[in-house]
């Protein structure tokens, strides 16, 4: 039988993976992932805690709602990203310290 502990260790793990890598990378696309990850661990944790509680599944559509703002906001960043190289030719979030033009 899988407990709530054992859901919770894996978002944990999940989030800490996301953390690390919108940390420690230089590519916006592995900083996104990295993002994607820390929201994928909040969901799971949201349909963990929705299956243990009874009440009107709550849980399930606050994921459902999640899932779709995590779509929606990827979608705005890659666009962001690919209008980013267009102008500067990279996507090193440490290289674009002229984004004021």
């Amino acid at each position: 039988m899988i407990g709530l502990t054992h859901f919770l260790l894996i978002g944990a793990v999940l989030f800490c993976t996301g953390l690390f890598m919108v940390v420690t990378k230089k590519n916006a696309i592995q900083i996104l992932i990295g993002i994607e990850l820390m929201l994928n661990a909040a969901i799971l944790n949201m349909v963990a805690f929705g299956r243990f509680d009874k009440m009107n599944n709550g849980g399930q559509l606050m994921a459902i709602f999640s899932i779709v703002l995590a779509a929606a906001t990827t979608a705005v960043a890659l666009a962001i990203i690919l209008n980013v190289y267009r102008r500067y030719k990279t996507i090193d979030p440490d290289k674009l310290n002229q984004l004021k033009d």
